[in-house]
């Protein structure tokens, strides 16, 4: 074992600097991916190239355990050698408690359903801290130690001048003060060795008030301050409930219903007691905008009695109300939610659903997004076309004026704006299902998976 250490630790310079190098290709390419994976924009953009840019994210970061596992196996040398630098230390601890928070927390986001719902939400809570925390730190740290911006004489490699360079590289022993010398470049094709007597008589020339490396530094801090600082802050008020963001959802709501709604006992003040969490807006089109004009719902394909309805007749149809949790499968949800809204079974029943009929396909009116679920999976009680949230009405944001709400399952599954229901006598494979999201949406653990149980 020891043999096998002392072998890997061999040049063991060169391969700090190789490590860092990897490292930040890394992080690079996991900031890069991720932002576009939670980007707007992006998400509707790249369609199903949205799921192999998902992929690409998981298998860097997983690759990550390379370069952290490789500098454990040269950490000891290295912590001696920073005995006497204790920022460095610290900068070294930071560094890898970022890594190996990403990647913990990347693990359990990537195997969700293993994980479950709770260690899902701590994992990416955990995630999003340590990007808007950390993201900006190590960006810094990479850029403002370039070797065309890094002192010499601040670099924590030493070696002796005499023969056994490499050896004193190699063992990190301390050497003294007058045979000290420093690297003073990480590129091995343009390395060479700079003695202590020049780095001192280098200190003796007149320095400017302002240098390139502090501008440069300087440039760095402001700008990812100013880039990353607002959406850093904004992260923080949405998980602290620093406002209501439903309520400003619906203060700048672009649908115009008209009547609104009007919430039954149960659900103001709701029996949930105010959903617990915060509801973040994805969506794979422009979020489109209703008015009693434009919407419509209606009910048909395999159906003994088609049906539609305009604004005013569905707001006035039976509705019921449940107290459900709310699950994506990026990690997050929102619990304790009161829906008021007509039951799928109550809608097919009234419809009268044909004997080929096989599955129920639900529109969007994005006019773009669809999904389904088994004519038996259509049977569960809790199911909803919800119209009211918490004793409101649902802004569009959230998929209102109608939405569809199927608790037990992931939240891809449960269309927004719905405004039509399809009885098919084949399956059909959903939007996200044919870019790579799984058929089987069911939550862990859940206590309904057919009409029989």
């Amino acid at each position: 074992m020891n043999q096998w250490l002392k072998s890997m630790r061999k040049g063991y310079g060169k391969k700090l600097v190789s490590i860092h190098a990897w490292n930040a290709w890394i992080v690079v390419i996991l900031a890069i991916t991720g932002l576009m994976l939670v980007g707007g924009f992006w998400r509707e953009l790249l369609g199903i190239g949205r799921v192999w840019l998902k992929w690409i994210h998981i298998i860097v970061g997983l690759a990550m355990l390379a370069p952290v596992v490789y500098y454990l196996i040269l950490a000891g040398k290295h912590w001696k050698q920073l005995r006497n630098r204790p920022w460095q230390r610290v900068n070294t601890i930071v560094v890898l408690v970022l890594l190996v928070g990403w990647l913990i927390s990347g693990i359990v986001l990537w195997q969700f359903k293993l994980a479950g719902p709770k260690m899902s939400n701590a994992a990416l809570l955990t995630h999003d801290l340590l990007t808007w925390v950390g993201l900006p730190y190590i960006i810094y740290h990479s850029i403002t130690r370039t070797k065309w911006l890094k002192d010499p004489a601040r670099r924590a490699v030493r070696t002796r001048t005499s023969s056994p360079v490499q050896d004193g590289i190699n063992s990190g022993s301390p050497v003294p003060s007058d045979q000290d010398t420093y690297v003073a470049s990480t590129s091995s094709s343009d390395s060479r060795i700079t003695s202590r007597d020049e780095l001192l008589n280098d200190t003796d020339k007149p320095q400017p008030v302002y240098t390139r490396r502090a501008f440069i530094r300087s440039a760095v801090g402001l700008g990812l301050t100013v880039t990353l600082g607002p959406t850093f802050v904004s992260w923080i008020g949405r998980n602290i409930n620093m406002k209501n963001s439903i309520d400003s959802m619906l203060e700048n709501d672009p649908n115009r219903m008209v009547p609104l709604p009007q919430p039954m006992s149960a659900s103001s003040p709701p029996i949930g007691g105010g959903a617990e969490g915060h509801f973040r807006v994805y969506t794979v089109t422009p979020i489109p905008s209703f008015t009693n004009e434009n919407w419509s719902f209606r009910i048909d394909g395999l159906v003994e009695r088609g049906q539609i309805w305009n604004w005013e007749q569905f707001v006035k149809l039976t509705r019921t109300v449940q107290v459900s949790d709310f699950h994506c499968v990026t990690g997050w949800s929102v619990y304790k939610n009161t829906w008021e809204g007509i039951t799928l079974k109550q809608l097919l029943a009234q419809a009268g659903v044909k004997p080929e009929a096989h599955s129920v396909k639900f529109y969007s009116g994005d006019g773009v997004y669809t999904d389904a679920i088994t004519l038996e999976q259509a049977q569960m009680d809790d199911i909803i076309i919800a119209v009211m949230h918490d004793g409101k009405p649902i802004p569009a944001d959230l998929g209102g004026p109608v939405r569809l709400v199927i608790p037990q399952m992931y939240a891809y599954k449960s269309v927004k704006w719905l405004n039509r229901i399809e009885l098919i006598d084949s399956e059909h494979i959903g939007y996200w299902e044919e870019r790579g999201y799984d058929k089987d949406a069911w939550l862990p653990g859940s206590k309904t998976r057919t009409s029989s149980l």
